[in-house]
């Protein structure tokens, strides 16, 4: 488990798929990252997705409790094509917008790639319409690499990475 002064990051279980509707069921959360609302067969499968990384790769978008056990979402890694890179991302219920979890969420992610795992770089996108997402990036201290084409979403994503000290750059 991954904790800040608010918020815990602990793997899925396959008991949770409430949570993952509440989360990848609502359009307005998933209107980022496809092209249309998911079903709850897609909704499931991602689920069983995200457990699959965990169990293949040790990462996956960790699920995301405040201490008091409220779920705001998910957050974490992703394997990237480049083997010294890892894919941050996050994802927040819509009744957690608003209110600074992106970003803890985000530095808690990147504190433990770097400090935990070794990771030497990060790459992050977003949709292109989403500068919130952008916002968190450069808190984060991602800075911008170009774009990329996003499957989920048949659109160029505003693509960024952060360098761990002494790793030389993805772009």
């Amino acid at each position: 488990m991954i904790r800040s002064e608010r918020l815990a990051l602990r793997p899925w279980r396959g008991d949770e798929v409430d949570d993952a509707w509440a989360l990848w069921g609502d359009p307005a959360v998933t209107r980022r990252i496809a092209r249309a609302p998911l079903t709850p067969a897609q909704v499931t499968a991602r689920l069983e997705a995200e457990r699959r990384c965990q169990a293949e790769h040790g990462v996956q978008y960790w699920r995301a409790e405040t201490h008091g056990g409220v779920f705001v979402g998910c957050a974490g890694l992703h394997p990237h094509p480049d083997p010294d890179t890892f894919e941050l991302g996050f994802h927040l219920v819509r009744s957690a917008w608003g209110q600074g979890y992106a970003t803890e969420l985000g530095a808690m992610v990147v504190r433990h790639a770097v400090a935990e795992l070794g990771v030497p770089r990060l790459f992050a996108g977003h949709h292109p319409e989403h500068h919130a997402s952008r916002r968190v990036l450069e808190k984060l201290g991602f800075r911008p690499i170009g774009a990329q084409y996003f499957e989920g979403t048949g659109l160029l994503h505003p693509s960024y990475e952060l360098v761990s000290p002494g790793q030389p750059p993805i772009g």
